[in-house]
C-alpha cells in the first residue's frame, strides 16, 4: 500500500475551509485530520508533502474541451497528449472532451474515433460528451446504449448550418430521448440560420476583418436561441445545459427559467470574463486570435456574467479549450473572417484566472472551487470520485501557492499554440504541485507526468436532477 501525507495546508473545497492534513492511500483520499492533532501526527507514509502556507485543493474538472478537434479544414492544435499535459500544469486533473458524430455515420463510430485519439495519450483522467450531428431514429436509439456506458451528455448545435446544425424538430426529438434515458442535453445556443445571413451581408459589404465575427453573431441571436432551447426543453421535459454563455441577455433567460425551478443550467468561460470585443478589434489581423463562438462581447457584459456566477444562475466555468495557431491556422481567415477557425487556448489558465477573481473580490474561495471542480463534477456525474477531497475520493490534489505572482505568456505556457490570449496579464496565485490519483504529475513546478497515466472515466447522470 502506497501512502502519502500532505501536511500543513489550508484544505479548500466547495463546502469547507479547514487547516488539515490529508492522508492518501493507493490513489484515494483515506482521511483528513486537523493539523497537529494526534490522529494526523500518527500517520506514517512513504512521502510527505509540506503544504505550509499553501492551499490544498481538489483537482480542477474542465467539462468542455476540444482536443484534436476538426474545424474549418484543420484541427485544433492540442492533441490529447499536449492538451492534458497543459491542463495538469494548470491544476486541472480531469477533462470532459467532445466526441463527434460525423453526418451519415453512427454515434459509436465517432466515439470509437475519440477513444482511439485519447487512448494511452492522456496525462490526466478524461471522459467524453457526444456531439449529435445527425439526429434520426437510429442515432436516438444509440443514445440509450451510450448512456449505459457512461456517456451521459449529448451536445446539439443551433449554429453552423450545413456542418453540425440541428433544427428545432431534431433538438426536440433528442431532448425527448434524454428525458427518458436520464442524460443531459447540452446546447450551443446561437441562431445559426440568421447569423449566416448577417455573415453573407457583411462580407458582401467588404466588412471582412475579425471584429465583424463578433458583430454578426449578435447578442440577441444568442438570447433568442437560449430562450428557444429552454422552451424546447420544457416541452420535452428534459434538463438543459447551455454551453459558453457570453451575453447578459442570455444570462437573463437562464435566470428566468431557474426562477421557475426548471432544470436549466449554464456555463461560462474565462474568455468572456476577462476579454472583450476590444480584443477582436486589435489591428493587423491580431483580432483573429480571439475569434471563438459564442464570440467575445462588449466589456459591459462581464458584470452580468460575474453576477450570474455569484447567484448560481451560471453553475460552471469551463474553458471551451479549442486552440488554433495564429500562423497557418487563424491566418486561413485573412480577408474573410468567416474562415477563421473558431476557438481559443485556455485549459492551462482556468484555475489561475478564477483565483484572480477571488483576489479581485468577484467570488469567494469556496465558490472558486465549486465553479472549477465540484459543480462540473456533479453536473456530469463524476462526484464525489472527482471534484472534492473526501474519504474515498480520487486523490486528485493541487497544492496552490496563493501568494505567488506570475505573468501569463506564450513564452511560458505549455499549450501547443503559438500565442496567448492573456499575453502579459499579471495574476496572483500559481499551481505548485499536482497529484492525479495520488501520483505526482507536477512537483514544485517540475513536470513528472506521462502520457498514458490518465484513465478513461465513465460518468453517471447529472447529480443536480
Amino acid at each position: 500500500m502506497s501512502r502519502t501525507v500532505i501536511r500543513g495546508g489550508l484544505v479548500i473545497t466547495a463546502s469547507d475551509e479547514v487547516h488539515a492534513d490529508v492522508l492518501i492511500e493507493d490513489g484515494r483520499i483515506a482521511a483528513l485530520a486537523a493539523h497537529g492533532s494526534s490522529t494526523a501526527e500518527s500517520w506514517s507514509a512513504e512521502s510527505t508533502i509540506d503544504a505550509t502556507g499553501k492551499y490544498v485543493l481538489p483537482g480542477g474538472v474542465d467539462a468542455h474541451t476540444h482536443m484534436d478537434f476538426p474545424f474549418g479544414g484543420t484541427f485544433s492544435s492540442d492533441t490529447f497528449e499536449t492538451g492534458t499535459r497543459a491542463a495538469a500544469w494548470g491544476g486541472t486533473t480531469t477533462i470532459v472532451d467532445f466526441a463527434v458524430q460525423t453526418r451519415g455515420h453512427a454515434l459509436r463510430e465517432g466515439l470509437d474515433q475519440w477513444h482511439a485519439k485519447a487512448d494511452a495519450q492522456c496525462a490526466i483522467d478524461y471522459a467524453f460528451h457526444m456531439i449529435l450531428s445527425d439526429v434520426h431514429e437510429g442515432t436516438l436509439k444509440e443514445m440509450d446504449l451510450l448512456v449505459e456506458e457512461g456517456i451521459t451528455s449529448f451536445k446539439l448545435f443551433m449554429a453552423y448550418p450545413g456542418v453540425v446544425y440541428s433544427d428545432d424538430g431534431q433538438i426536440l426529438r433528442a431532448m425527448q430521448r434524454t428525458a427518458a434515458n436520464g442524460a443531459l442535453t447540452m446546447i450551443h445556443a446561437e441562431n445559426g440560420i440568421a447569423i449566416d445571413v448577417l455573415v453573407e451581408q457583411a462580407l458582401a459589404e467588404g466588412r471582412t476583418d475579425p471584429r465583424y465575427h463578433g458583430e454578426v453573431r449578435k447578442v440577441l441571436l444568442e438570447a433568442e436561441a437560449t430562450h428557444r432551447a429552454i422552451q424546447l426543453s420544457r416541452v420535452a421535459g428534459s434538463p438543459l445545459y447551455v454551453v459558453h454563455v457570453s451575453a447578459e441577455e442570455a444570462v437573463a433567460e437562464l435566470a428566468a427559467a431557474r426562477d421557475k425551478d426548471l432544470p436549466v443550467f449554464g456555463e461560462t468561460c474565462p474568455q468572456y470574463l476577462f476579454l472583450s470585443t476590444d480584443n477582436l478589434a486589435e489591428p493587423d489581423f491580431e483580432g483573429a486570435k480571439y475569434v471563438c463562438s459564442t464570440p467575445l462581447r462588449p466589456r459591459e457584459h462581464q458584470a452580468a456574467l460575474w453576477r450570474g456566477l455569484r447567484t448560481n444562475d451560471l453553475q460552471v466555468v469551463s474553458t471551451d479549450h479549442c486552440p488554433f495557431c495564429f500562423s497557418g491556422q487563424k491566418e486561413l481567415g485573412r480577408g474573410d473572417f468567416s474562415k477563421i477557425p473558431n476557438g481559443l487556448p485556455g485549459v492551462e489558465h482556468r484555475m489561475d484566472l478564477l483565483h484572480q477573481a477571488v483576489v479581485e473580490g468577484h467570488i469567494t474561495r469556496r465558490r472558486w472551487i465549486e465553479l472549477a471542480a465540484a459543480a462540473p463534477a456533479r453536473m456530469f456525474g463524476l462526484y464525489p470520485k472527482k471534484g472534492t477531497l473526501a474519504p474515498g475520493s480520487d486523490a486528485d490534489v493541487v497544492i496552490y501557492d496563493p501568494a505567488a505572482e506570475q505573468t501569463l505568456s506564450a513564452e511560458t505556457h505549455h499549450m501547443n499554440v503559438d500565442y496567448s490570449v492573456y499575453e502579459g496579464k499579471r495574476v496572483t496565485g500559481q499551481v505548485e504541485t499536482v497529484l492525479s490519483r495520488g501520483t505526482p504529475v507536477l512537483e514544485r513546478r517540475s513536470y513528472t507526468g506521462r502520457a498514458g497515466h490518465g484513465q478513461y472515466t465513465p460518468r453517471g447522470i447529472c447529480q443536480y436532477l
